[in-house]
């Protein structure tokens, strides 16, 4: 166990360090922007390309920082009972959710995502509005980011393994770690 623990402590620390710099792309979306904006409506000026750099920029927050909120359980959860349990039972909930579903859903959009990155790079595809963007860049946010999903949903599995199991200070993190969020 203190191996896996130690594989999961290695993929918090990657995606700990991958959302916070997903963190910066937030102020780059907003001076691209705000850019924008001043640009439209101050000279009358727009852009094709600097729009589509806007949604990149989102689809990279998105994508790339889905582990980082998952490491700091701040996906969107029902808590009315949830809160409610002990330790033990949200540590059996949030194991099998991640087993059944969290797991095999963002393994499986990663890999078919390497075919959709793939495919757009080998062909070139560029955006069909004028001065618009090659698109391979933002496709390949998809299979990387459900792939650091993945890789945070399989630490957390140990984690709440790991407190089943009986460690103490497994335990203590989670709990605390849900607590902040609420």
């Amino acid at each position: 166990m203190n191996r896996l623990l130690g594989l999961a402590r290695g993929i918090d620390a990657l995606n700990e360090r991958v959302g916070r710099l997903v963190i910066w792309l937030v102020l780059v979306a907003t001076l691209v922007s705000a850019g924008n904006a001043l640009m439209r409506y101050g000279v009358n000026m727009s852009s094709n390309a600097w729009l589509e750099i806007q949604w990149y920029l989102f689809g990279l927050i998105f994508l790339l920082a889905a582990g980082y909120t998952l490491k700091h359980d701040g996906h969107v959860r029902i808590d009315v009972l949830y809160g409610r349990f002990s330790v033990r039972t949200r540590a059996w909930i949030d194991l099998l959710g991640s087993l059944l579903f969290l797991l095999p859903m963002s393994g499986l959009i990663a890999w078919l995502g390497i075919d959709f990155f793939w495919s757009s790079f080998a062909e070139g595809e560029i955006s069909p509005d004028a001065g618009g963007l090659p698109r391979w860049p933002v496709k390949l946010a998809v299979p990387v980011g459900f792939g650091l999903l993945w890789l945070q949903g399989v630490a957390e599995a140990i984690k709440r393994a790991a407190v089943l199991w009986g460690h103490p200070q497994v335990s203590d993190e989670v709990d605390r770690a849900a607590g902040e969020v609420r």
